[in-house]
């Protein structure tokens, strides 16, 4: 599998660690930055770089860690194409991967330990997408204009 992923100083040394773990796994990885911790840089610089690259199907999928994941999340959630989620266990990295079909998986280097961390990139990168009723609705995230009000 081809996956992209990006940090931005406060997720660098996390990123590291994802890097490594993908790397090991026979994955190839496209590291987008950041390149270490200092001097402290933008996280929509990173996430949307790696955004475009997943929406283009330049990979398969992205992995991104900020701090708390909340930024990178929201800014990678801009781009079309993208089903970023931050998650914290490894059900949320399941079910994001079963339900929702995200593309990006976001995480906090701030807020997750390593091995919790390793645990949730497997997880994302070994779960497929249920399809069926899930489909529908991923649909109504992407045509927004198509959706009849309740």
């Amino acid at each position: 599998m081809k996956i992209a992923i990006a940090s931005d100083h406060a997720g660098y040394g996390l990123k590291e660690e994802i890097r490594s773990f993908l790397e090991q796994r026979g994955h190839h990885v496209d590291d987008m930055g950041a390149a270490g911790h200092a001097p402290s840089v933008d996280y929509p610089d990173f996430a949307f770089e790696v955004a475009r690259t997943v929406a283009s199907g330049g990979v398969d999928r992205g992995i991104l860690v900020c701090g708390t994941g909340i930024g990178m999340s929201m800014a990678a959630n801009r781009i079309d194409g993208i089903r970023a989620a931050l998650c914290h266990d490894s059900y949320t990295a399941r079910m994001c991967r079963e339900h929702n079909d995200a593309n990006v998986l976001c995480l906090g280097g701030r807020t997750t330990g390593v091995a919790t961390a390793l645990d949730l990139v497997a997880v994302f990168l070994d779960t497929g997408f249920e399809g069926g009723r899930h489909e529908r609705r991923v649909n109504k995230i992407h045509h927004p204009a198509r959706v009849e009000a309740p």
